[in-house]
């Protein structure tokens, strides 16, 4: 390609150069001519033997000299000629133009034609003007090209050559070492030696270097954490096997404890068979997370308050953490209550987490977790809100990020991931909401189900008419 562009370069340069170079032989031979004219032309009126017009002809490589002066054409010698000439020139102003269309004419056409060429005889008034043959010319032009075509390929090779050099030494070289890199630690990613080193340098190569690394590196990481996980997973399949065993041995002696003709037993024996139900179904479901998506909710209608109280006899709390529970009595949501269940409870844990040996000034030195809901139109809005330190830069840029978005150091972040996938399942939406205090506050809104056209039919009374109220789906 360099060759192609180099001799397109000197295709542009050629026409102007061979131009010059006819016009420049051209005037050579009329100032011959001119210098012959200006002495036979002292000479008259006597008139030339022949031998010497003859002769004057040779010297200057014509068929006939004439000389203009004062109006006036004289022909000073002539031999043999014939009657027309194939072509007539004037030297005087030739633009570029006429002179390369003049030039590619005797180059490709001449060398058997007579041409007539007239220029000034230098600054005088006089004009010499000869016949001649273009044959010599023709010659000369075809020698030129022929150095010029010479040239044109042995200025291509070297620049050819050069270009090469170069882009080999600093573009396919590298990228061939970059290609090679990727090759070697595509057959061991792992291997931290397979990541690429990098350059300080600021063009682009180093530049795609440095991000070359960096992506080596993050993808290392990624696989170590697959890897931990998958480990994980193998340990806590082993675990929850053993766990469900034990719980189900649990349930059977909870079970008994309702029996028992005791009002304390009586009064925490339904709470502690709840809580072991829920703890069989997660060890059923512990490991859905590693699946595609949490079980398909279960939606029912039921008062939040209750789902809030249970929530409350479970939550372990510090001394000097105090639970705020906000929650209105009347207000229903349709949800699964187990599924939303872990979602409050496990905000309102982190929560805890949080504020466990941290106290805040602004609430004298009392730890706070407000848990408030309120409806908006189809759909149940619930703020998890506490005055604990916040939640650290790291973990906001990560949120709901497993294994990334941990609020506190040794968290795994799990949490906020599983309670964000329920809460999508159920068509809602959960977020960090900012506040102008210290502290952190999530926001839950679960929409209710749309009224499906099967229900809106049973609601139909036979007669074509509606009833006045659809109930929702419980």
């Amino acid at each position: 390609m360099s060759v192609v562009f180099v001799l397109t370069a000197e295709v542009l340069i050629f026409g102007p150069s061979i131009g010059t170079m006819r016009l420049n032989w051209l005037q050579d031979h009329i100032n011959k001519a001119a210098a012959a004219a200006v002495v036979i032309d002292d000479l008259q009126p006597r008139e030339l033997p022949k031998q010497v017009q003859s002769d004057a002809l040779l010297a200057t490589d014509t068929k006939a000299i004439a000389l203009t002066k004062d109006g006036t054409t004289r022909l000073l010698a002539m031999g043999t000629m014939p009657q027309a000439v194939d072509g007539q020139y004037d030297l005087t102003n030739v633009n570029s133009i006429t002179a390369m269309k003049d030039a590619f004419e005797t180059l490709l056409f001449g060398g058997n034609r007579l041409i007539s060429v007239s220029s000034p005889v230098g600054d005088t008034q006089m004009q010499v003007e000869v016949v001649m043959s273009d044959a010599p010319l023709h010659r000369v032009l075809l020698a030129y090209a022929d150095r010029i075509a010479l040239v044109s390929l042995v200025i291509s090779a070297v620049a050819g050559l050069l270009l090469f050099v170069i882009l080999n030494r600093i573009l396919i070289k590298p990228i061939r070492r970059l290609a090679d890199n990727i090759q070697e630690f595509a057959d061991n990613p792992e291997d931290p030696a397979r990541v690429i080193a990098t350059d300080p340098g600021r063009d682009e190569l180093a530049f795609v270097r440095r991000h070359l690394a960096s992506m080596q590196a993050q993808l290392q990481k990624t696989l170590r954490q697959q890897k931990n996980l998958a480990d994980l997973g193998l340990a806590v399949s082993k675990i929850n096997h053993d766990m469900r065993n034990i719980l189900a041995s649990a349930q059977l002696m909870s079970d008994r404890l309702v029996d028992v003709d005791d009002p304390l037993v009586k009064s925490f024996a339904p709470k502690l068979v709840r809580t072991i139900d829920r703890a069989v179904s997660y060890t059923s479901e512990v490991l859905s997370y590693g699946q595609a998506s949490e079980a398909e909710p279960r939606r029912r209608r039921f008062p939040l308050a209750s789902l809030v109280q249970d929530m409350k006899d479970m939550l372990v709390l510090e001394d000097g953490i105090s639970f705020i529970d906000q929650v209105p009595q009347d207000i229903e949501i349709d949800a699964d209550s187990d599924q939303l269940f872990r979602v409050i409870h496990n905000l309102c844990r982190n929560a805890a987490q949080a504020l466990s040996g941290y106290i805040t000034e602004e609430e004298g030195g009392m730890g706070l977790i407000t848990l408030s809901a309120h409806r908006l139109g189809n759909a149940v809005a619930i703020i998890v809100d506490d005055n604990g330190p916040g939640m650290a830069r790291k973990a906001r840029e990560n949120l709901f990020t497993a294994f990334r978005g941990s609020a506190r150091s040794g968290g795994t972040g799990l949490g906020l991931a599983i309670a964000r996938e329920i809460v999508l399942a159920h068509g809602g939406t959960i977020a960090l909401v900012e506040k102008p205090g210290s502290g952190t506050q999530f926001r839950i809104e679960i929409p209710d189900r749309p009224v499906t056209l099967e229900i809106v039919r049973s609601q139909t009374s036979p007669e074509g008419g509606q009833n006045r109220s659809v109930k929702k789906p419980s």
